[in-house]
C-alpha cells in the first residue's frame, strides 16, 4: 500500500547526497580535511607499506589483523578458491566474445551471476553471518581469474591457470601474463591493490550496500557494484591519466597544454577529489612507489604533477586540486606491464575486497534502503485522453 507523504516529511539533501551521513560503519573512514583514510583502526597507507594483501582482507572480512600463522592460513584457503567451476569455465569464451570492445569488467558482470549460480549463493538474508563471509571470500578470490581469462580470450589468448603458490598480486599478474612477475612489480601492485581496497561511501560501494539491504545473494550486490564502478566518473580515470601525460608529451610542453585546457574549462583527468581538500594520501604513497622504480616516465610524471598543481592554483584559487590515486595509479600500472584496458579491472580486483566488507555489514541490518523523491512533474491527475 502507498504512503502518501506530505511535504512537510521530507528531508531536503544536497545533490548527489553529499555530505549526508546514511548510516554507521566500523569498516573505515575519508578524513578528506587531513587527507587520511583508514581501514578499521589502521592507516590504509600504513598498511599498504607494511602488510601483504591477503592480511588486509583478512581485516576487512574478519575485523581483525591476522598473526603469522593466520595470516597464512587465510593467504592458502583464498588461494585455494582461485579456480572456477567447470560451467564458468566453459561460458566465458562466449562471454568474452560477446563483449568484445566492451572490455573485461563488462564481461565480469555476466560471469560473476554465473558464478553465483554456479556456487549456489543464496540470499543474504536467508544466511548465517559465516556462510554470508564465505560467499564473499569465494567471489573475491575468483575475481582475478574471471578477469585475466576474460582479458586473455578476448586478445585471442588462452586463459592461464591460477596458481596457489602465489600471492593474490602476483597471482594476478602471472595470469594475466603468463609469466611469474619479478618480486618488485608485484609489491608494487599490491600497494596499489592495498590502497584502494576501500575508500568510504563511494558509488559503488553504496550501491552493494543498497543491494545487500534487500537481502539479495553476494553476487548480486557485487554485479551492481561493477556496474557502478564501470562508469568513467568513478572508475575509469587511470588510464585517461596516461593519456594526458601522452597528450602533453614532453616537458616544454606543459605549461601551454594544461593552461589551454583549464581555461576551456576541461578537466585535468587525475586531479582533484570529491572528499580531498588537501593531496590524497595514496597518489602521495604511489608517487614514492614509481619513484623506486624511477626512469622517464616517472620524472615525467612528477613534473606535470608540479606544473598542474601550480597552474590550478594560480587559475583556480581556493579549490586545492591536488593529484588524486589515478595520476600515480596508471604510471605504476604501466610500470608494472599491465595494459590500461585493465586498470579498471585492477581497480576491481582490489575494491571486491571493501565491497565485500561493506556487503556483509550491510546484511546485518534488516532495514532495507528506500529513499524517495520529490515529484516535480506534470500535475496529477489529468484524465487520460481517450486514444484517436
Amino acid at each position: 500500500m502507498s504512503v502518501n507523504r506530505s511535504a512537510a516529511a521530507l528531508v531536503d539533501v544536497p545533490r548527489g547526497l553529499a555530505g549526508v551521513v546514511v548510516t554507521d560503519t566500523e569498516i573505515g573512514d575519508v578524513r578528506g580535511r587531513e587527507g587520511f583514510y583508514h581501514y578499521r583502526q589502521y592507516s590504509a597507507v600504513e598498511l599498504a607499506q607494511t602488510r601483504s594483501f591477503e592480511d588486509v582482507w583478512h581485516l576487512l572480512i574478519h575485523g581483525a589483523l591476522p598473526d603469522a600463522e593466520r595470516g597464512a592460513a587465510f593467504a592458502a584457503e583464498t588461494a585455494a578458491l582461485r579456480r572456477l567451476p567447470d560451467e564458468v569455465l566453459a561460458a566465458l569464451p562466449a562471454i568474452a566474445a560477446a563483449g568484445a570492445g566492451s572490455g573485461p569488467l563488462a564481461g565480469m558482470r555476466t560471469a560473476l551471476s554465473l558464478l553465483g549460480s554456479a556456487k549456489g549463493f543464496r540470499p543474504v538474508y536467508d544466511l548465517d553471518p559465516d556462510r554470508r563471509r564465505q560467499d564473499t571470500v569465494v567471489a573475491a578470490a575468483a575475481v582475478p581469474t574471471l578477469l585475466t581469462a576474460l582479458h586473455r580470450l578476448g586478445a585471442g589468448l588462452e586463459p592461464v591457470e591460477p596458481r596457489e603458490d602465489l600471492s593474490y598480486a602476483a597471482n594476478y599478474l602471472y595470469m594475466l601474463t603468463g609469466s611469474e612477475p619479478e618480486p618488485a612489480r608485484a609489491r608494487a601492485v599490491e600497494q596499489y591493490l592495498i590502497s584502494t581496497i576501500d575508500h568510504g561511501f563511494n558509488a559503488s560501494t553504496f550501491t552493494a550496500r543498497v543491494i545487500a539491504s534487500t537481502g539479495a545473494d553476494v553476487a548480486a550486490c557485487l554485479v551492481g557494484a561493477v556496474g557502478a564502478l564501470s562508469g568513467p566518473l568513478h572508475g575509469g580515470a587511470p588510464s585517461r591519466a596516461l593519456d594526458t601525460l601522452d597528450a602533453i608529451g614532453t616537458p616544454d610542453r606543459i605549461d601551454s597544454w594544461i593552461r589551454e585546457r583549464v581555461l576551456a574549462g576541461d578537466r585535468i583527468m587525475g586531479f582533484g577529489h570529491a572528499i580531498y581538500r588537501t593531496e590524497d594520501p595514496r597518489s602521495r604513497m604511489l608517487r614514492e612507489v614509481c619513484r623506486q622504480f624511477g626512469g622517464p616516465r616517472v620524472d615525467f610524471a612528477v613534473e606535470v604533477e608540479r606544473h598542474v598543481e601550480r597552474i590550478l592554483a594560480e587559475l583556480k584559487p581556493g579549490r586545492e586540486l591536488h593529484a588524486n590515486v589515478e595520476f600515480y595509479a596508471g604510471v605504476v600500472m604501466e610500470l608494472c606491464g599491465l595494459p590500461r584496458e585493465m586498470f579498471t579491472p585492477t581497480f576491481a580486483a582490489a575494491r571486491v575486497v571493501g565491497w565485500s566488507a561493506n556487503i556483509l555489514e550491510q546484511a546485518a541490518d534488516s532495514k532495507i534502503i528506500r529513499p524517495v523523491a520529490r515529484y516535480v512533474g506534470p500535475g496529477a491527475p489529468v484524465a487520460v485522453p481517450r486514444a484517436a
